[in-house]
């Protein structure tokens, strides 16, 4: 059944996200970009906005029926695995329909070499003894996991912002960029910064991917944090797809 359209909560955090917020401005939906606040340097966003968190599950829900909202769409990264499951719960107590924009993962092919991490304590955990400047392609939110092996590796760290970093070494070198990266450039910064191992998130998508394609290229070992897992939720791959579902409630293409 399809519900009444009236305010979306858009849950951000993602390129994704940003592409779907201005398909809903283009709509005359009406709705909300909710960001988290962990990034300082944001795209602007064509829909109103609010930033920081709810107050767990009972603040979301307040949240939800003190502006009526009637539709959620989680289009938070992956690994924000505390807010999504927050928004599973609330709109389950509410009755609101719930749909994740979720990237599918990025699977391994020939020439890659995986090595797979349930979390970040555990990748800390397999980095090669041989390696010796390692990048953290991780944000700056998960850096702890390492902090005790800075002494041993030279860490490569690459954030969206400057502020608030916290140091792993004095001997680390930070890049402030943000994606999406091209192939050259990613090949062109493993080879300038003379990397031997890659820790990634298994984010899923094109705009990071070209770093997993250059560490192929070069025969770079990768540690592959796999995604938390989360409850059964509806799911849908694409701006397109969300919005699809918005005007019938049916997720077209979804796997």
């Amino acid at each position: 059944m399809t519900s009444t359209l009236s305010h979306v909560l858009l849950l951000g955090g993602t390129f994704d996200a940003h592409v779907l917020s201005l398909q809903l401005q283009a709509a005359g939906i009406a709705a909300t970009y909710s960001y988290a606040g962990a990034t300082l340097n944001r795209r602007t966003s064509a829909l109103p906005t609010r930033v920081g968190g709810f107050g767990g599950v009972e603040g979301l829900m307040r949240y939800l029926q003190e502006h009526r909202i009637t539709h959620v769409i989680d289009a938070t990264h992956p690994f924000a695995a505390q807010m999504s499951r927050h928004a599973i719960e609330a709109c389950g107590a509410l009755d609101i329909p719930l749909i994740a924009m979720e990237r599918p993962v990025w699977q391994a092919r020939p020439g890659d070499r995986w090595t797979h991490a349930t979390d970040m304590s555990a990748a800390a955990a397999l980095l090669p003894a041989t390696a010796r400047r390692v990048f953290l392609a991780i944000g700056r939110k998960q850096l702890a996991a390492f902090s005790q092996l800075a002494k041993r590796y030279r860490f490569i760290l690459r954030v969206i912002d400057p502020q608030q970093t916290p140091l792993l070494a004095d001997e680390h070198e930070l890049i402030i960029a943000r994606g999406p990266f091209a192939l050259e450039d990613e090949l062109a910064l493993l080879q300038k910064h003379l990397v031997d191992c890659i820790v990634s998130k298994n984010a899923g998508g094109k705009d990071t991917y070209a770093k997993i394609e250059a560490a192929r290229e070069l025969q770079i070992p990768v540690i592959m944090v796999d995604r938390p897992s989360l409850p059964e939720r509806a799911l849908c791959e694409t701006p397109e797809q969300a919005m699809e579902w918005l005007r019938t409630g049916i997720i077209a293409h979804a796997t």
